[in-house]
């Protein structure tokens, strides 16, 4: 296997022009537009929001760009840049620098922006809106999805462009080319299930076809069962059966590019089965946890320090890590639990809701805050309530608190 083909093929056969950017015709006039706009001296926005599916060509587009006018590239994640300070220490420096390599010019990419801005990241969401206002060089933004209301401030200020989903065939003319120029013998059988399987994400489409051809000059049907089927992402139970049964690191890890995997809410689930699924070896349960365990702590360090260049390895270490354990038994059908912390917290969060709901009712009948009712009036109520039933519960009745939502009234 020659090292070229270690690279990765996202990267490898991303295009170098606008116009070989696959799919969302519509979407590339609009930015050719746009672009032409700046190279006129006259944009009509400063910044252009690219929002849409993942692998629908977002990130491809602004690549290219750079390639064919001879741009210099300057690119953040917003998962790894968060705070105004960050932003200002990475974009500003190379704005004010002159590129070494001979650039006629640059181009900024900010990725991923609606997927980690919170109200304690404020500061770097007023840095974004100052840096489109005084940019003198194209911003692009990129989001899955721009309609969350915090980044209302943001669409304003953006030409709003959408990129919809890769239509099958042309993510098959694609895969059908990158086999061409590898070497593989792949049968159009293989590209249409792998397509199919991407559901429209052409980058997916291009990881999986590297992952089935790692070390093979031919691909088959049988090469793609190390692929998790990306529906599954609405289907916890396959994705923990995926991660906890395959019998490849691969095969875990495709679990990864899952569009819409919640890895928080994966770990919950893994804690919950691992002994399931890996009883009776000891050494398997004890090497999964310890790769859990360790994902646990450095998604808290993450977390608190703002580190969001560890969540790659988290994500290793509860997909590959979990399931690349020693001793690990022969697979056998286990019937998957939903965890018993998740149970907890959401009958925890339905009795709070409840009794916030009730209180407020209560609160506004009898013309007090709905602090001084929990404080001042409900320990009265409840104090009757173990003496005479029925009285208190005419009391919660005649306060709007009917017999369904007085039990969350008396024992929240």
């Amino acid at each position: 296997m020659s090292s070229s083909r270690q690279l990765p093929w996202v990267e490898k056969y991303r295009p170098k022009r606008i116009v070989d950017v696959v799919g969302n015709e519509e979407a590339k006039k609009e930015y050719i537009a746009w672009i032409n706009s700046w190279v006129r001296g006259s944009p009509s926005r400063k910044a252009a929001l690219l929002y849409g599916p993942p692998g629908s060509g977002k990130t491809s587009i602004v690549h290219a760009t750079a390639s064919e006018f001879n741009w210099e590239l300057i690119e953040i994640n917003a998962s790894d840049v968060r705070s105004r300070e960050a932003i200002f220490s990475r974009v500003y420096p190379a704005l004010q620098t002159r590129s070494v390599y001979g650039h006629t010019g640059k181009i900024i990419l900010i990725d991923e922006v609606d997927g980690v801005w919170t109200k304690e990241d404020v500061g770097g969401l007023d840095a974004l809106i100052e840096l489109i206002n005084t940019t003198t060089y194209p911003l692009v933004l990129t989001a899955n999805d721009p309609w969350d209301p915090k980044l209302r401030d943001l669409r304003d200020l953006c030409k709003l462009i959408e990129f919809k989903k890769i239509g099958k065939r042309d993510i098959m003319r694609v895969l059908g080319d990158i086999c061409s120029k590898e070497g593989i013998t792949c049968d159009r059988d293989v590209l249409s299930a792998i397509a199919e399987n991407a559901k429209g994400d052409l980058r997916a489409a291009i990881n999986d076809l590297q992952s089935v051809a790692m070390g093979k000059d031919t691909i088959t049907l049988a090469d793609l069962q190390v692929l998790g089927e990306r529906a599954a992402q609405e289907n916890m139970f396959e994705v923990v059966r995926i991660v906890l049964t395959s019998k490849t690191p691969e095969g875990a890890l495709s679990v990864t590019r899952l569009p819409s995997l919640d890895y928080e809410m994966l770990i919950e689930w893994l804690n919950e089965n691992i002994i399931a699924q890996y009883s009776p070896s000891l050494r398997a349960i004890a090497d999964a946890y310890d790769a859990l365990s360790l994902a646990d702590v450095n998604l808290s360090r993450m977390k608190r320090k703002q580190m969001w260049a560890l969540l790659p390895y988290v994500m290793e270490l509860i997909t590959a890590g979990v399931s690349g354990v020693r001793e690990k038994p022969p697979f056998k059908f286990v019937k998957y639990s939903f965890p018993e912390k998740l149970r907890l917290l959401s009958r925890l969060k339905t009795k709070r809701e409840k009794f916030i709901q009730a209180s407020k009712r209560a609160a506004t009948l009898l013309h007090v805050s709905t602090s001084m009712f929990r404080s001042e009036i409900l320990p009265y109520i409840r104090l009757i309530y173990t003496y005479d039933k029925d009285y208190a519960m005419k009391i919660l009745s005649s306060l709007g608190i009917e017999d369904e939502n007085a039990k969350y009234v008396l024992e929240y």
